[in-house]
């Protein structure tokens, strides 16, 4: 069974095209769990209007899209599980090519082409941006683990959960740095699978310089990366790995 796992807030403006380009790619006993970290616009109201019966609608109050994601993880009852944005396309094929895939990797991550708010490509490989790769020590450094290109298998999301508290630690990476601390088998496929809209409401700075990618102080995004690894080198520990 695949579970899609999506966290939403506000996202009235493009929830409709996504959730279209999503559900047209699932079999009939695929779930779509929506996490709603309390939305004031019209987004629920958007979901619900589908009338599918894949779609679960959760109502979250964390304020954080973290937690919003852990929420929908935690609900998922699918073997195989896929991280959705709330104002991206996924491209056809992807959900087929990725459970292809799955029966060799733990976990996929697929290239996408990076777009603006209208879907204009303004660059059509996502990967190439970030140089996108497979490496604990890499990306604890310079995460390029983003959630809404991945798949994988539920064990590693029973082994991921619950994420770890500090706000230093995205969902994605943490996933990404999990498979990579137990040995998973993890592909970086240099195919697009998903339009990648950027907006002004994005959660990620694109920025190909690490120095750059947000405004924090350089003492904090240092601090940031001591987080990560000390958080990979407690959970290796306690995993015997």
């Amino acid at each position: 069974m695949i579970s899609v796992c999506m966290a939403t807030y506000n996202g009235e403006r493009y929830i409709s095209e996504q959730l279209r380009s999503i559900l047209s790619q699932l079999p009939e006993d695929a779930e779509v769990i929506v996490s709603d970290d309390g939305s004031t616009d019209a987004t629920c109201r958007l979901v619900e209007s589908f009338h599918d019966p894949r779609i679960r609608l959760l109502h979250n109050d964390s304020h954080n899209f973290k937690w919003n994601f852990q929420n929908a993880m935690l609900h998922a009852k699918g073997d195989f599980i896929f991280l959705s944005d709330q104002d991206d396309v996924w491209i056809e094929n992807k959900v087929e090519r990725c459970m292809l895939l799955l029966q060799d990797y733990d976990l996929v991550v697929h290239d996408s082409r990076l777009c603006d708010s209208d879907l204009n490509v303004i660059s059509e490989s996502f990967f190439d941006f970030y140089h996108s790769g497979k490496g604990l020590l890499k990306n604890a450094i310079n995460n390029t683990y983003f959630g809404a290109c991945m798949a994988f298998r539920r064990d590693l999301m029973q082994a991921a959960l619950p994420l770890p508290r500090t706000q230093e630690i995205g969902h994605d990476i943490w996933l990404g740095l999990v498979a990579e601390a137990l040995g998973k088998r993890i592909l970086f496929l240099h195919e697009p699978y998903l339009l990648y809209r950027r907006h002004d409401l994005a959660h990620t700075n694109l920025s190909q310089s690490l120095l750059k990618r947000s405004k924090r102080p350089l003492w904090l995004k240092c601090w940031s990366r001591v987080v990560v690894l000390w958080n990979v080198m407690k959970f290796k520990t306690k995993s015997g790995k």
